[in-house]
Formats: C-alpha cells, structure tokens, sequence
C-alpha cells in the first residue's frame, strides 16, 4: 500500500486486510510524507503485520508504491488502495487463483464516499480486460484489485522512469507477456470514488489534450519494446 494523506479513511481498509491476511503474513505501507493523521492513524493500530516506512519525499505514487514492492518478500503480492475496502473472502479466493495464474485482477463493486453503490461492476462500467493494445489504448489495470507472484515483480522492477505507464498497468502489461492472467469475474473489493483519490477513473473527459495522449502511448510502447528486446536477448543467453 501506498499512502498520502488518507487518514479518512485508511483505517477501515487496513483493517479489512488485516482481518484477512495470515499471521505471517504483513501489510508494507509506504508513506509519502502525509501532512494529515494518516501516519497516526497507522501506528495506533497494534498488530506487528504492519510494515510502515515513512518520511519518503517521492511526491508521486508510482514511485511511492515501488518504494513499498521493493520490501515484498513474499511469494504472493496483494496491491490495495489506501481508502477501498476488501469484502471477506477476497485473500483466501485470489491465493486460489494464484495457484493457477501469474496474476489475478478482480472485479469490485465501485462506490461512493460512504460505501453507496455507484456500480455493481466496475468490469462492465470500464469494460476490463486483458490485451496489450486494448490497454495501452485505455488501461484496466487497476491495482487496488490486483495480486500477482512475486515472480512477476521481478521481472517488472524496476518501473520505466516515465509518469506515462502507472505502477499498476506495467505489472499486468508484463504478466500478459511473461505469464498467466485472469480477469476474475467477482468483485472482491469496495473501490471507493471520491474528490480526493488521486484517480477519478473514467468518471469524466480526460483534461488531456490528444497529441499528449498520443505521446503517451508512443512512450508506453517504445517501453514495452525495449523490455520485450530485453527479455528475449536474456532467454537466449540462457
């Protein structure tokens, strides 16, 4: 997880996870020098799960939640938002899933700021789903839904040094081409809309003009190229 100043509503959702995880397992929190309670909120919850690293000066949440990756030891990497809730059950199902594919992105039910139904499928609100194109065009990788192995990360560390590819598109775009990837038809998540997120996904024109948007796919795909050439000059050294 990848906080800044969401002490409204960080607590809620940290417990849903906690309340789900193993007790081996941990929540790496990484703080991009909240100027709210967020960092109080977090160290009045008591539970040794809670990895927190704060007073990181990022000013950016793409390099914010590599800060927070590049601690994951673990073989299974959960992403969550710092102000969605997860419905019980979702740790239990995608570590299923895990099983079979290299990463696994639910569905979640989108809602507003007190947990009001806006749409039962964020799914079929944004018409998700896997493809490379399709995704560079209009990403439907979204983190706060999204659990991959840690061989994934990987191989997607570190992200391209480009505020054009978020954190959370280059991991799936990377399991498409390296792995498995399910699109899990069940919401699992309250994906929570509000003035405040730092993404208003989908919920209005993007303020971008269309040569900025077409600049941003080219650098997206001159990315994608170099990691493609790369990984194939890698496999055939092996």
């Amino acid at each position: 997880m990848a906080s800044y100043n969401g002490e409204k509503y960080i607590y809620s959702q940290v417990m849903s996870i906690l309340n789900q995880i193993g007790k081996n397992d941990e929540l790496i929190i990484s703080d991009d020098s909240s100027s709210d309670g967020t960092v109080m909120v977090l160290k009045s919850i008591s539970d040794n799960r809670i990895k927190l690293y704060e007073n990181n000066t990022f000013r950016d949440p793409i390099k914010n939640f590599q800060n927070a990756l590049k601690y994951a030891k673990g073989s299974f990497i959960f992403l969550a938002d710092q102000d969605d809730v997860w419905i019980d059950g979702k740790y239990v199902k995608v570590l299923e899933l895990l099983e079979t594919y290299n990463l696994v992105i639910s569905d979640s039910v989108i809602v507003d700021e007190e947990l009001n139904t806006i749409s039962p499928s964020f799914f079929r609100y944004f018409g998700s789903g896997k493809g490379i194109f399709k995704n560079i065009i209009k990403s439907s990788y979204y983190g706060s839904c999204m659990a991959f192995r840690k061989s994934v990360l990987d191989v997607a560390l570190p992200f391209p040094n480009t505020k054009e590819i978020g954190h959370d598109l280059w991991i799936g775009l990377v399991a498409e081409l390296t792995g498995k990837v399910l699109f899990y038809d069940h919401a699992l998540i309250l994906y929570r809309r509000h003035s405040s997120a730092f993404t208003v996904t989908g919920m209005g024109k993007s303020p971008r003009k269309w040569h900025q948007m077409l600049n941003g796919r080219i650098i997206m795909l001159k990315e994608l190229l170099k990691f493609i050439i790369k990984k194939r000059f890698q496999w055939k050294k092996v």
